[in-house]
């Protein structure tokens, strides 16, 4: 047999077992067809009112006026939980809209000229099977100009942060027409130029009140196409995300070192659910997945949630513009500073509210995730994965994803039903890396659980 026959025998083998579902008999829930309906029903036209709005209270810096109904932080929050309130008044209360504040003072150093409150809005859909499960969409409600200690100069931060903030709101706007599993928290952060105060203030108070954290979704600027090195893109877009969680244990990182894992952490997989459901449902864009915590030398909201273990990712556009950040509103050498109106791309920011919408409600219809994955295939022809037992009505069965070890992400997949235990025949465990998600009936799935110990198979 000549060589290029083989090769070609041998590829569509590899892409048969790929992209087959064993055993025949089963297939794997069809997609959820409201995801649809949430794309559509996403506004550009609101978002672009919420951004104006946001714009126009002149400057939102975290010390700036709080007493001013038009001018502040303190208006931009108040408005901010008015609008929550409107849309649970909308959908009969369906909404728990609260402050939630921490209190910072000048001898903290850095960046804080005085004592203040940094205050969250948060606005809690609550689930109807799994309340203490929540997955998160933040956006920072302040803003900055050059000189961040500089609480009264103009600084409208148009796409940083109003777009973010704007799609948070659109977010809620639409999913608060649905009931869901999971709770859904869409949130309104402070003190993100100042040191990421509001995240790290809401992630405290989630583990205080014991939130179980699925995802953290931060949006940081999703309003810009037009980057500073003269591209111009509507679709494409970035996820950042850690490699592995801040906080893990010891055991964890000496198991990887033999089996793997240096890109599978919660906040990864994370990552690649997102990348999913766009090419599931919005295979028009064009995500990015970023293997790093954040921009280079530069921070955002997720990472205090990341810092105490949550998975979290940062969503933004993925050409930057940064004459328009971090900017006084000026024109020097024929070129315009400042982060205005004009800045903004609507439609774009509809895009990737959008790319939230799905994913948040992805996540909050989901089965929960396999507790744990253990794995087997030492020495032998084919792989083996095991997982607990679950009692959840919803769960109609698993996913068994495979990919080589050098893959961003998960490319092949079987689906099961009705055990716990699957051998993969011919798939070698050492060229690979496995990982299980939950299959619910509507066909949403949990994130991958990565299986990160060699245990012997059979042990519970």
């Amino acid at each position: 047999m000549n060589m290029t026959k083989l090769l070609t025998i041998s590829l569509f083998g590899f892409m048969l077992l790929g992209a087959m579902s064993l055993p025949a008999q089963q297939a794997a829930p069809q997609v959820d067809t409201r995801m649809y309906e949430i794309i559509n029903g996403v506004s550009a036209q609101r978002i672009e009112a919420d951004i104006r709005t946001l714009a126009g209270f002149g400057t939102r810096n975290t010390f700036s006026d709080t007493v001013s109904k038009t001018r502040g932080i303190g208006a931009a929050r108040r408005w901010l939980k008015a609008e929550f309130e409107k849309i649970s008044a909308e959908c009969g209360g369906c909404l728990k809209v609260f402050y939630q504040k921490d209190l910072v003072t000048k001898e903290m150093g850095g960046r804080v000229p005085h004592d203040a409150y940094v205050v969250n809005v948060v606005a809690v859909l609550r689930g109807t099977d799994n309340p203490n499960n929540y997955v998160m969409m933040s956006g920072d409600i302040d803003s900055r100009a050059s000189n961040t200690m500089d609480f009264t100069t103009d600084a409208p931060g148009a796409n940083d942060n109003a777009s973010g903030m704007a799609g948070t709101i659109e977010a809620a706007r639409v999913l608060s027409k649905y009931k869901f599993k999971n709770s859904i928290a869409f949130v309104g952060l402070s003190g993100e130029e100042q040191g990421l105060f509001g995240g790290a203030g809401l992630a405290k108070y989630a583990k205080e009140n014991k939130w179980n954290i699925l995802g953290v979704l931060n949006n940081d600027m999703i309003g810009n196409i037009e980057g500073v090195d003269g591209v111009i893109d509507n679709r494409t877009f970035r996820i950042f995300s850690e490699p592995t969680p801040a906080n893990e244990s010891d055991r964890a990182r000496a198991s990887r070192r033999f089996t793997g894992g240096e890109v599978d952490g919660n906040s990864r997989q994370l990552a690649r659910y997102i990348h999913n459901q766009v090419l599931t449902y919005m295979p028009e864009m064009n995500p990015m997945m970023i293997y790093r915590l954040d921009r280079f030398g530069r921070g955002g909201h997720h990472r205090p949630f990341n810092d105490l273990g949550y998975p979290g990712v940062r969503i933004m556009e993925a050409h930057e513009n940064y004459v328009r950040q971090h900017q006084d509103i000026r024109e020097e050498n024929g070129i315009k500073y400042g982060d205005v109106i004009e800045g903004v791309n609507f439609e774009y920011a509809k895009k990737l509210t959008a790319v939230n919408a799905i994913s948040l409600a992805g996540l909050a219809w989901a089965p929960p995730a396999p507790e744990y994955v253990r794995i087997g295939g030492a020495v032998q022809p084919s792989t083996t994965l095991q997982w607990p037992e679950s009692n959840d009505p919803d769960i109609a069965g698993y996913k068994l994803y495979w990919r080589l070890t050098t893959s961003p992400t998960w490319d092949n997949f079987i689906y099961v039903s009705g055990t716990n235990e699957y051998t993969l025949e011919g798939i070698v465990i050492d060229n690979y890396y496995f990982g299980v998600a939950a299959v619910g009936k509507d066909g949403n799935e949990s994130t991958v659980v990565f299986p990160y110990q060699q245990l012997r198979m059979g042990r519970r």
